[in-house]
């Protein structure tokens, strides 16, 4: 590999599988539970405990990700992270596994896997030029939608003649893959020693302040943990609305499709990049996002249902290069892992809520209205997404996030 470019395609496909395989699993862990309880709050548990561990570490784990060599850091998360979906594998072939066995086997898998993001991030910008941001960025957008287009329907297509635990052993078998891709690339990239005090809670500290004094940066994560609430609905409640009318072959389906949106835009942004307007790009793609998530409640039609969240999917990549380009431009390098940690915790925070009362509040909805779990999750959607066109709008009220569209706070 001779350039940077080169050897971030090599991460990216080790990452690219890593999605698929826990696209797999969570596609499968989500319809059994459904099926097994009917209930969109045990969803929403076992979604809040795969999530709530990586989220918490974030900080921490960006830190370790400029004291140590991140892509050992990368390797340690990656393999690790297998132990908690075997120990559901082990469960389901002892016979049933419980919620809360694979309520544990999903927070082990998430407590390692909180090692990766920061230090993945971090090394695209030890890889890099300023210039390839975006397109970089592009490119991480199309890994992540694979987990929500091609896991989706591989996994439906699975269900419909063997059961949960091959999904499991095919995701287990892809983190040796991802963990040798990193492998490779670790040969190639000189350490880097953290340039700052070398003890771990100064590095902390560090992190903090290079986030909170850049009022911009730090005012734009906050309103983006405020989107994040309504958008965790949607992924929320989107298998509880389908499964409640359709099974889990046209689940898959219909997942797969909407998920292209994703990846058409993913792969746009990957060649041409966004070289202007980050901000509006950023308001627009959330407020289109939120009309698309009114539209995905309305009816229980499958082509309908696709229509819009082909849109909902296609303004995410959009809204998340334009996010990462202000934040990594508006940020030294040296101070990338620590601040990525920061970040990553901040603008995730909003997820809790989503993930914690979603599946409760459908749930309800369901009850008092005397509706199914589905059209009780229709009820959550529309309202979220009527909220996230609100919340959107109000960024560009914002001087300070309009100027780091130059920098300005670098």
């Amino acid at each position: 590999m001779k350039t940077g470019y080169s050897k971030f395609m090599l991460l990216w496909t080790g990452n690219l599988i890593s999605q698929i395989g826990g696209g797999l699993t969570s596609f499968g862990l989500g319809v059994y539970i459904f099926e097994k309880t009917g209930s969109a709050a045990q969803m929403a548990i076992v979604t809040l405990l795969g999530f709530l561990p990586t989220l918490l570490l974030a900080v921490p784990a960006g830190v370790l990700a400029d004291m140590y060599d991140r892509r050992v850091l990368m390797m340690i998360g990656d393999g690790f992270s297998a132990i908690g979906i075997l120990y559901i594998l082990i469960c389901m072939m002892a016979g049933e596994a419980k919620v809360l066995q694979i309520c544990i086997g999903v927070c082990v898998s998430s407590v390692f896997s909180a090692l990766l993001e920061p230090s993945y991030r971090s090394t695209i910008t030890d890889l890099l030029t300023k210039e390839e941001y975006t397109k970089a960025s592009g490119m991480v957008s199309v890994a992540g939608s694979a987990r929500y287009l091609i896991s989706p329907i591989i996994a439906g297509l699975l269900l419909a003649v063997y059961d949960i635990r091959l999904l499991l052993i095919i995701d287990i078998c892809t983190f040796f893959l991802t963990v040798m891709t990193t492998a490779v690339v670790k040969r190639g990239i000189a350490v880097k020693k953290s340039s700052g005090s070398e003890g771990f809670m100064d590095n902390l500290k560090e992190g903090w302040n290079a986030v909170h004094r850049r009022k911009g940066v730090f005012k734009l994560i906050l309103i983006s943990s405020c989107m994040t609430v309504f958008i965790g609905v949607i992924q929320v409640l989107c298998e509880p609305l389908v499964l409640s009318f359709a099974d889990s072959k046209t689940l898959g389906i219909a997942e797969t499709i909407c998920a292209t949106g994703m990846l058409v835009t993913a792969i746009v942004i990957g060649i041409a990049g966004i070289k202007k307007n980050h901000v509006k790009v950023l308001v627009t793609s959330l407020a289109i996002a939120g009309v698309s998530m009114i539209l995905f409640s309305l009816r229980e039609n499958t082509v309908f249902i696709c229509a819009s969240g082909f849109a909902f999917f296609a303004m995410l990549p959009l809204a998340n290069t334009s996010l990462d380009y202000l934040a990594r431009t508006n940020i030294p390098k040296e101070l990338q892992g620590r601040v990525w940690g920061f970040i990553g915790f901040l603008s995730q925070l909003g997820y809790i809520p989503a993930f914690a009362l979603s599946g409760l509040l459908a749930d309800k909805a369901a009850e008092i209205f005397n509706i199914s779990v589905g059209r009780g999750s229709a009820i959550v959607i529309f309202v979220s997404g009527i909220l996230l066109v609100g919340t959107s709008l109000t960024t560009l009220q914002s001087k300070s996030i309009r100027k780091l569209e130059t920098g300005n706070e670098l």
